[in-house]
């Protein structure tokens, strides 16, 4: 989507649901670190991580780690309603 897209939007990851987590440090450093130059020079967009496990939590604050110092504004979250808050949409859009 993104490639296609001519206008940034920010994006949600719900992994409230995930029953497993196949990740890895290297993995997330890679995929963060290749988002990070891939959007320099970029418009502004969020990237909202809602995870209660804390192995998920801590992969998406390395994320926002990474990430910092660019146009990728990356927050993990526990609560919908506060996801919702930041992004400016409805709690029920993000169902």
């Amino acid at each position: 989507m993104e490639a296609s897209s001519g206008e940034p939007f920010n994006r949600f990851t719900d992994a409230l649901a995930a029953d497993a987590i196949d990740l890895n440090f290297r993995y997330i450093f890679q995929v963060s670190l290749f988002r990070r130059l891939s959007y320099s020079g970029r418009p502004a967009v969020k990237s909202a991580i809602l995870a209660q496990d804390a192995t998920m939590a801590r992969y998406g604050r390395m994320h926002a780690m990474v990430t910092q110092g660019s146009p990728l504004k990356v927050r993990v979250f526990e609560d919908k309603a506060e996801v919702a808050k930041w992004l400016g949409v409805s709690k029920e859009t993000l169902e």
